[in-house]
């Protein structure tokens, strides 16, 4: 999942919106005010500028439907970086502020060094200084830059997968450490004047190296509780991806529990390879549980649009997400001018 010193597409473990506490849940669609009709999906297209050029042709590609939710990824090898600097989001928050009803989804990681490979001795003693308050300048940085951007209603998906060994932000080597410092980058991004953001809470689905719910940094903190779920291990059937322990049905329970909407911030196919019974399911499941959003991650081995890999689900993807045939323009009779 994320992007390195190059923010290379995140592979997926196990891989881009506001209030800062949660709005009611409208589903899969739009908030109140937009079109009944356009569903908030979307997909990871690249990381920059390509990203945004991309959304016009998946929309092309789509039949007219436009996905509304622009997904991204901060590099997480310094902490520069991590602030967002360089000019890397300048052409997100354009395509965000182009149209009211359009989400940005913005990958945080919680570490420099992210995909260093440090040793857990090392994450623990980085975990420690970080819930002291070694690194709020950063997020205070991010926070001002997004909101000088004019993408103040950010969605932060801050620490994703957290319940794996990926990444130096991973929650198992000091889980209490680890939900502190959550609560204290959540506080000083939202002490700056101006921000609207939401906090999703995004593990990858199923245990992992910790069982997710012991990093929950409590719902004063979260807004939005994501999962990550791709189709995998292999053999592993959709409905043992349904309740598998920490699966998709114990992360929709988790969130009515507590009171908040869900997302599927990364999603796709993988160790089943083209698998049209996953991606039909797992469309189905989302149609039923109405996330609040949902970005599939269009690379290989997991996408639908570019990677060939995939043609089933692909055909399958683009049948039912495509813009329905009475919404597009029809061509005028013959004889008729334009």
């Amino acid at each position: 999942p994320a992007p390195a010193a190059a923010p290379a597409p995140p592979p997926a473990t196990s891989p881009p919106p506001p209030a800062a506490s949660p709005q009611p849940q409208q589903g899969a669609h739009a908030p109140a005010g937009a079109p009944a009709h356009a569903p908030a999906f979307g997909a990871y297209l690249h990381y920059g500028p390509a990203g945004v050029q991309r959304m016009q042709q998946l929309t092309h590609w789509l039949g007219g439907q436009e996905p509304r939710v622009g997904h991204t990824y901060l590099p997480g090898d310094l902490w520069t970086n991590i602030e967002g600097g360089h000019g890397f989001l300048d052409s997100w928050a354009a395509w965000r502020r182009a149209k009211s009803d359009r989400m940005l989804v913005l990958n945080v990681p919680m570490m420099e060094r992210n995909e260093s490979g440090l040793s857990d001795a090392t994450v623990r003693t980085l975990l420690r200084r970080a819930a002291s308050g070694a690194f709020d300048e950063h997020y205070e940085a991010l926070a001002e830059r997004l909101v000088g951007l004019g993408v103040p209603d950010t969605v932060i998906v801050l620490g994703w997968e957290m319940n794996g060994i990926t990444y130096t932000h991973r929650c198992g080597p000091d889980p209490e450490s680890w939900k502190r410092y959550w609560r204290r980058i959540v506080r000083v991004m939202r002490a700056v004047d101006g921000q609207r953001f939401r906090f999703d809470f995004a593990p990858s689905r199923g245990r992992d190296a910790v069982p997710w719910p012991a990093c929950y940094p409590g719902d004063d903190v979260v807004d939005i509780i994501g999962m990550d779920a791709y189709d995998q291990p292999r053999g592993l059937t959709f409905d043992q991806q349904v309740s598998e322990p920490y699966g998709l049905q114990h992360h929709v329970d988790f969130a009515r529990r507590h009171g908040k909407p869900i997302s599927y911030p990364e999603w796709g196919l993988f160790r089943n390879g083209d698998n049209i019974t996953y991606m039909l399911r797992m469309l189905a499941w989302m149609d039923q549980h109405k996330p609040l959003y949902n970005t599939i991650t269009d690379y290989c081995p997991h996408g639908v649009w570019l990677c060939s890999d995939n043609p089933r689900a692909s055909a399958l993807y683009r049948l039912l997400l495509s813009a329905p045939l009475y919404s597009r323009p029809q061509p005028a009779p013959p004889g008729h001018a334009g």
